[in-house]
Order: C-alpha cells, then sequence, then structure tokens
C-alpha cells in the first residue's frame, strides 16, 4: 500500500523547500515541494562534460536524456557516444553504465539512446534505444555487459516510472503514451492514441513525458509548441503551458523538448530552440523565465539547446545543455 509524508527537512538559509516522500515496497522517490516565487541563480555550474564533444569519461557527445537519483546520483544519455552515463555531483570523470561498445543493435550496444531511469525495485536501468526502437533492461550489477529487451518496435522517445513500478512510454511514431507493467508487452494507453492532430484528445509528436504521484501524465508536443498533461482515465488533455504558437514571449514555446513537476504542479520545461527553461506555475496563463535569459552562448550565463531538465531533492535545476555538451546546474538563489 502506498504511503505518503510530507517533511520540511531543507533550507539553504534563504527558500525553504519540503520533500514529498512517496514509498511503495523497494520504491522510494522524493519530490521537492519548491515555493512558487523561488528564483534560480543565474550563473550555471557545469556537473557533468563541459570538455568539449568527446568520447573520453569526462566528456559527452549531444546528450538528451537527464534523470536525478534521490542521493544527487545523475544518469546522462550520452546520445552521441551511444551510451548511458553515470556521473555523481562533484566528480571530474563519468562512468559508461551501459552501452559505450559503439552504435549497434546487439544487446551490448545501444544507438542514439534518448532517456534512461533507474528503477529501483529490480536494481536496474530502463532505456529507450531510440535508434534501435526498443525499450532495454540493464542491470546496474557489477560485471553486467548487456541488456534485456522489454520493448521492441517501440519508437519510444520518453521514459517515466510511476509510484506503483508503471512504466510509461511516449511513442512518437503512433503519437500516444503507453503505461505498462514492467516485463509485460501490451500496455494501455494513457494519452493520445486518436491519431497525430491538433485536438486536445489527440497527441502531435509526443516526446518527453512526466508522471506524478496522481499518476497524471505530461507530455512535450515538441513540433505544436506545448505541454499537455491528462489525468488518470481521461479522455483528454488539458494545455499546461504554451499552445500560443511558435515563439518567444512568456505565452510561448519553440520545439520544447524534457519537462519536470514539482509537488506543487510548477511545470519546468527545456526551451528548446529559445535556449531557455520556463517554468509554469498550476493554472498560470503564462510562463517565467527560470534560467538562461542570456539567449544561446556557452559561457556559464548561457544554454545551447537544453534538451532536459530535472529538479535535485534541494530545489536547484539541473539542465541538459546539448550542444555544450555538458549538464549545468542552477542553484536556488537567496530571497533578499
Amino acid at each position: 500500500m502506498r504511503s505518503k509524508k510530507t517533511l520540511s527537512t531543507f533550507s539553504n538559509k534563504v527558500w525553504k523547500v519540503q520533500f514529498t516522500f512517496l514509498n511503495e515496497e523497494n520504491f522510494i522517490r522524493i519530490v521537492p515541494i519548491v515555493p512558487v516565487d523561488a528564483r534560480w541563480s543565474k550563473i550555471g555550474v557545469t556537473v557533468a562534460g563541459g570538455n568539449g564533444r568527446g568520447m573520453a569519461t569526462n566528456q559527452l557527445n549531444g546528450p538528451l536524456g537527464l534523470f536525478i537519483d534521490d542521493d544527487q546520483t545523475m544518469i546522462i544519455a550520452d546520445t552521441g557516444n551511444h551510451r548511458v552515463m553515470q556521473w555523481t555531483v562533484g566528480d571530474k570523470n563519468g562512468q559508461v553504465v551501459a552501452g559505450g561498445n559503439g552504435r549497434g543493435n546487439d544487446l551490448h550496444r545501444l544507438d542514439s539512446p534518448i532517456h534512461a531511469l533507474i528503477d529501483k525495485a529490480t536494481d536496474s536501468l530502463l532505456i529507450c534505444d531510440r535508434g534501435n526502437r526498443r525499450v532495454l533492461q540493464w542491470s546496474r550489477h557489477e560485471g553486467t555487459t548487456h541488456g534485456e529487451i522489454l520493448l521492441n518496435n517501440i519508437s519510444c522517445c520518453g521514459l517515466a516510472m510511476d509510484d506503483q513500478r508503471y512504466l510509461y512510454v511516449s511513442d512518437v511514431d503512433q503519437h500516444e503514451v503507453r503505461r505498462y507493467k514492467v516485463g509485460e508487452r501490451n500496455g494501455i494507453v494513457v494519452a493520445g492514441g486518436h491519431g497525430k492532430g491538433f485536438g486536445l484528445h489527440q497527441l502531435n509528436d509526443p516526446f518527453y513525458i512526466f508522471v506524478d504521484r496522481e499518476q497524471t501524465v505530461y507530455v512535450s508536443e515538441t513540433s505544436i509548441h506545448r505541454v499537455v498533461k491528462w489525468y488518470k482515465g481521461a479522455k483528454e488533455g488539458i494545455i499546461a503551458a504554451g499552445g500560443h504558437g511558435v515563439g518567444n514571449t512568456m505565452l510561448q514555446f519553440t520545439y520544447p523538448e524534457g519537462l519536470f513537476v514539482d509537488a506543487l504542479g510548477t511545470v519546468y520545461v527545456a526551451d528548446q530552440y529559445n535556449h531557455r527553461v520556463m517554468r509554469w506555475t498550476k493554472g498560470a496563463s503564462q510562463g517565467t523565465i527560470a534560467v538562461g535569459e542570456y539567449g544561446k552562448g556557452a559561457t556559464q550565463y548561457n544554454l545551447n539547446m537544453p534538451y532536459a531538465v530535472s529538479l535535485g531533492r534541494y530545489g536547484d535545476l539541473y539542465v541538459v545543455d546539448n550542444n555544450n555538451n555538458r549538464i549545468q546546474r542552477f542553484s536556488l538563489e537567496k530571497n533578499i
């Protein structure tokens, strides 16, 4: 049975950040509750990569996906290197934990992985192996050399796991999101499934997804520049952010990609071609720029094609800075 407990356990002396603990057998997730008026530093700190494009263990090559565990371990889809990296904040080098044997379709290789997450119950990685049209399970135990196929012939882009260990996968070709019991091949449609379109009962190129504790599914519809949310059992979605066409105003996105939702329902979106991360509080008519207000660039003030975003347990923002081949962390700013 699921239990839920909220604790006020952290303050950076300026912002109080609470945690929501969601407990399952062999599964604990910490979801930050960030104040709606929070602000982040304008200066990012590189916590992975940042040493040019390459395949050394201190480098990344066009990363696209990021998952942060409760102990602040980062799981990075190092897409251009066809591998998944594990990186601890503070380390100069990461560790290859899946793939890394060149591009290929056998079980010890990957082809352009786009996202990965940790399944704590089995201590394994679940990997969206995009180029091979499959989802793999890859044990984190030492000495593991290959993965096992969970789902095949699926154009996966996004993965998420809820607090009951259901796996959610976005299928960009079928314009739908399906929910699966891990190990089963037949999922059920929980968003879209009515062909490609602009209607709220449809999806249009669904890429990244996020699932909250109520099993609400958030989807970035990249090609129509919006984020929608589908409540559990809903027949159609609701626009949660964007939906006003392509652009760079506070109402718009330009090809949004990765997203994260905190425990208050605030949506954080990697606004790819605007080189920023947008923040939409629940029910807001427009967003605000969380980080990246200085436009495209390679300094610590800039982003260049952000692809994914996540919140650490203390409310810090982590951003996959794709074209700069790095992961940037933006700390909560002092409330003065």
